[in-house]
């Protein structure tokens, strides 16, 4: 059996770490084309074969409701960033496509963005970020 008292106080660090190091990463996205919920989806959606991802894989890998993401992925439409149609696998579902100026824009945001990460994790050594990234896999069921 763990240590309740131990397993609070592991959370509450971990809550507190996550909660700074956004603030820090916050900054990154300050006077830039996008917003830090925008980098999120186009990370999503860049990061899947052809640059498109069904709209409920975004969803699930972003921290807010399926009616926010929807609204924000039409706002991101609006402005050129992306496109969106019909899933043919799924007629319920919609596809969501990087469209060139979203792609370009969120490469050189990634690029500023990546860096800032970086020098925030260089806190650790390479051993203790691998194993930073296993406990939380682990945490989130995915170990």
């Amino acid at each position: 059996m763990i240590d309740r008292r131990l397993a609070v106080q592991a959370w509450e660090s971990l809550f507190r770490a996550q909660h700074e190091v956004f603030e820090d990463i916050r900054s990154d996205f300050e006077s830039t084309e996008l917003t830090q919920a925008e980098y999120d989806v186009l990370l999503t959606v860049t990061r899947s074969p052809n640059s498109t991802a069904r709209l409920r894989d975004v969803t699930s890998n972003m921290l807010i409701s399926q009616p926010s993401v929807s609204r924000l992925v039409e706002r991101m439409v609006t402005r050129g960033l992306l496109t969106k149609c019909a899933d043919p696998d799924d007629g319920r579902g919609s596809l969501v496509t990087a469209t060139e100026t979203g792609a370009v824009i969120f490469r050189r945001i990634a690029a500023t963005h990546g860096r800032s990460i970086s020098e925030r994790m260089a806190r650790l050594d390479n051993d203790e970020l691998a194993q930073l990234r296993a406990l939380t896999a682990k945490l989130r069921g995915r170990s």
